[in-house]
C-alpha cells in the first residue's frame, strides 16, 4: 500500500475497513496512515436547485475528489445526532421521530444540530429539520470525519436505534463525546453475560438462559432449559433471526443455516415462556447526572401491555396503554425494577425494559439505554414528547429543571396496532413471530377499552364486523380456551362456522355450529366461503411451529379479502370485547388534544 494507490481507494470508494481486510492490516491503522498524508474528505453541497441559482440548503455529501470544501464552520455548540440509516421492511419510523424530535428540542436550547442519517425517505432527512444534515453512510468512519470537521461538542446515538449504539463504544475510544448513557452501562445492557451479572446483584430475575457458541453447546444449553427456548444473535435490530424452537432438528438447523455464531457473537438461548404476558416499559431519568444515583429523578413515560403473548416482536405486537389485566402487586414490581436498572445503569435520556410476566413473577427479557420503538406512542397518549425530554437531559438538563418528575397514568385507553404488508407479498403467512415484520402502526383512544380496541383496529386493517358468520378452527392446545370465545361471539348474534375437530369441540359444550370441509376434503371449504365473502371473521391459531399449508391459505386468503383474522385466542376476545362494546353504545371521535 502506497500513498499514491490508497489516495485512488479512497477516490473510488473503498472504505477504510475493507482496505484493512484486503491489505491485512486493521481499520485504525489505515486511518492513521491517511491522516497522516492528509487524506481525507471534503465535504460538498447536494445543489438543490438543478445550478438554475444558488442553493443555500446546508445537505452535503463527502467525497474524495479534490475540490473545494463547501461546509462552513460556525462558533455554536455543535451536537451531532446519528439516525437509524436505511428503512427496511420490518423497521418502522419510530426512531425517525425521535432524531426528528431531538433535533426540535436540542435547537430550541441554543445548539447547532448535525443530523447523519443515509436515508433519503425520512424526515430526519429533510434539510430544514436540522441546521445540517450530512447524508453519510453511519459507520465508524465516516462519522468520525464529519465529528471532527465540524469539531462538535458531543453526538447522540441513542435515538436511530441498534445501529449507531453498536458504534457507541468505538466512537467514544475514538474521542467523540457521547452524550447521555455511557457507552459502558449501554455495553452491560447488551452483553448477556454482563447483563446477567447485574440482574443477580439487583436480585431481578430473567428466564433461565445460556450463551451458545456453537451448534453442541446449543443443544446441551436447550437441554438443560428443556424446550421451547428463543434463541437469537447477538446485537441485533427489529429481532432478526429471532426464533421459537421446538426440538433439537430445529435447533440444529438454525444453528447451521440462520446464524454464524462464534465467541464474539454468541447465540442466546432463552428458556421461552409460554402464555406469559409481555409488558413494555418506556422511562426517562437524569440519573447519571448525579455522583449518587440515588438523587436524580426517574420517570415511567408509560407501560404498554402486549395483547398477544410473548414471543411476538414488540414492534408488531399489538399494546395496551395503561395496562388492563396486570395486578397493582405486578404493576408496583414493574415500577421497582425499571427504577433499580436505571439507577445501575446511570442512564441519561431514554431507557426502554421488557418484561414478561407468567402469575405473579415478572421476568426481564432485556433492557434497552436507548429510545425504543414505542416511545412516539406512549409520547402521543400521555401528551409528552419524551424524546425532545430526553434530548434536552442528555444535553446536561434534568427533569427537575423540565418540569417533569411525575408519572402520567391516562384515565383513557391507548391501544397500538401494528401495519403490516402481507397483501404485498402473496402466499406469505402472517404468523407473528419475535422477527419484526410491521411497516407502521396506528392507535386507538377511548374511555371504553372495548372500543379503543375497535377504534385501533378501523385504522389498522379490516373494521370488526357487527354481525355475521365467524371461523373458527384452532390447534388442540387452544379448544378449551376457543369455546369460551365462540360462546361470546354466540351471544354478539353471530354464526359460527367450523372444521370437524374444532366443531366437535364446541357441539359438546352445547354450541350450534355450521361444520365444512377441511380444504384437504373437498368444497366448500374455508377459502371457498372467504372469496364468496360469506365469512366475516376468522379466529386462527396454529397447530405448531411449522404451519400446516391449508391454515396459511386460510389466512392469507383472508387477508386477500380483507376480513379481520385473529391469530391468537387473546386477539379474539379483545375482537369479542370491541364488537361489544360498539354493539351496546357506538363511538365517538375526538381530537387527540381533547384528550390532553
Amino acid at each position: 500500500m502506497n500513498v499514491e494507490l490508497l489516495t485512488k481507494a479512497k477516490s473510488l470508494g473503498f472504505s477504510d475497513r475493507q482496505i484493512a481486510h484486503l491489505t491485512g492490516t486493521t481499520e485504525d491503522a489505515i486511518r492513521a496512515e491517511r491522516k497522516e498524508i492528509g487524506l481525507i474528505p471534503s465535504y460538498r453541497l447536494v445543489d438543490t436547485c438543478a445550478a438554475e441559482f444558488e442553493a443555500y440548503t446546508p445537505y452535503f455529501y463527502s467525497t474524495y475528489d479534490r475540490g473545494d470544501d463547501e461546509t462552513k464552520p460556525s462558533d455554536k455548540k455543535k451536537v451531532m445526532i446519528l439516525g437509524g440509516g436505511p428503512n427496511r421492511i420490518g423497521q418502522g419510523i419510530e426512531f425517525d421521530y425521535c432524531c426528528v424530535h431531538a433535533a426540535f428540542a436540542l435547537k430550541e436550547d441554543g445548539f447547532e444540530t448535525l443530523m447523519v442519517n443515509s436515508n433519503p425517505e425520512t424526515v430526519s432527512t429533510d434539510y430544514d429539520t436540522s441546521d445540517k444534515l450530512y447524508f453519510e453512510p453511519l459507520t465508524l468512519e465516516d462519522v468520525l470525519h464529519i465529528y471532527e470537521r465540524e469539531k462538535c461538542w458531543g453526538a447522540i446515538a441513542q435515538f436511530g436505534g441498534q445501529t449507531p449504539l453498536n458504534l457507541a463504544l468505538a466512537l467514544q475510544k475514538n474521542g467523540v463525546n457521547i452524550i447521555g448513557t455511557s457507552p459502558q452501562s449501554i455495553e452491560i445492557a447488551e452483553d448477556r453475560k454482563l447483563f446477567a451479572a447485574m440482574l443477580d446483584k439487583l436480585k431481578i430475575p430473567q428466564p433461565p438462559n445460556g450463551l451458545a457458541t456453537n451448534e453442541a453447546e446449543a443443544l446441551v444449553i436447550s437441554k438443560r432449559l428443556t424446550y421451547p427456548v428463543l434463541v437469537r444473535p447477538s446485537f441485533v435490530l427489529g429481532g432478526r433471526a429471532m426464533q421459537i424452537v421446538y426440538s433439537d432438528s430445529e435447533l440444529s438447523h438454525y444453528m447451521r443455516f440462520a446464524v454464524e455464531a462464534s465467541p464474539e457473537r454468541p447465540v442466546l438461548v432463552d428458556k421461552f415462556l409460554e402464555d406469559a404476558t409481555e409488558v413494555d416499559v418506556d422511562c426517562i431519568t437524569d440519573v447519571g447526572h448525579f455522583k449518587n444515583p440515588d438523587e436524580g429523578t426517574i420517570v415511567i413515560g408509560g407501560m404498554l401491555e402486549h395483547i398477544e403473548f410473548a414471543g411476538v416482536h414488540s414492534g408488531d405486537a399489538a399494546m395496551v396503554l395503561p395496562p388492563h389485566t396486570l395486578s397493582e402487586r405486578v404493576i408496583n414490581i414493574i415500577r421497582e425494577y425499571t427504577h433499580a436498572m436505571a439507577r445501575e445503569l446511570k442512564v441519561i435520556g431514554l431507557m426502554n425494559v421488557q418484561y414478561a410476566v407468567k402469575g405473579d413473577t415478572v421476568y426481564v427479557l432485556e433492557v434497552n439505554p436507548r429510545a425504543s420503538r414505542t416511545v412516539p406512542f406512549v409520547s402521543k397518549a400521555i401528551g409528552y414528547p419524551l424524546a425532545k425530554l430526553a434530548a434536552k437531559v442528555m444535553a446536561g438538563k434534568t427533569l427537575k429543571e423540565l418540569n417533569f418528575t411525575k408519572e402520567i397514568w391516562t384515565k383513557y385507553w391507548a391501544v397500538k396496532e401494528s401495519v403490516f404488508p402481507f397483501n404485498k407479498f402473496h402466499g406469505q403467512d402472517i404468523l407473528l413471530s419475535p422477527e419484526m415484520r410491521s411497516t407502521g402502526e396506528v392507535m386507538g383512544l377511548d374511555t371504553d377499552l372495548g372500543i379503543a380496541y375497535a377504534k385501533s383496529q378501523m385504522a389498522a386493517n379490516a373494521p370488526l364486523p357487527m354481525s355475521g358468520r365467524v371461523f373458527i378452527s384452532v390447534s388442540d392446545m387452544h379448544k378449551k380456551e376457543a369455546v369460551e370465545v365462540a360462546k361470546k361471539f354466540v351471544d354478539l348474534g353471530f354464526e359460527i362456522v367450523s372444521t370437524s375437530g374444532t366443531a366437535t369441540v364446541l357441539e359438546q359444550a352445547g354450541l350450534k355450529v355450521q361444520r365444512i370441509f377441511k380444504l384437504s376434503e373437498g368444497r366448500p371449504n374455508a377459502v371457498d366461503l372467504l372469496k364468496n365473502r360469506e365469512i366475516q371473521l376468522v379466529i386462527n391459531t396454529p397447530s405448531g411451529q411449522t404451519p400446516r399449508a391449508d391454515e396459511v391459505k386460510i389466512r392469507t386468503t383472508a387477508v386477500y379479502t380483507g376480513t379481520p383474522i385473529m391469530t391468537t385466542i387473546s386477539g379474539a376476545e379483545a375482537a369479542a370485547l370491541g364488537i361489544a362494546a360498539l354493539k351496546k353504545s357506538g363511538y365517538g371521535v375526538k381530537t387527540v388534544q381533547e384528550y390532553h
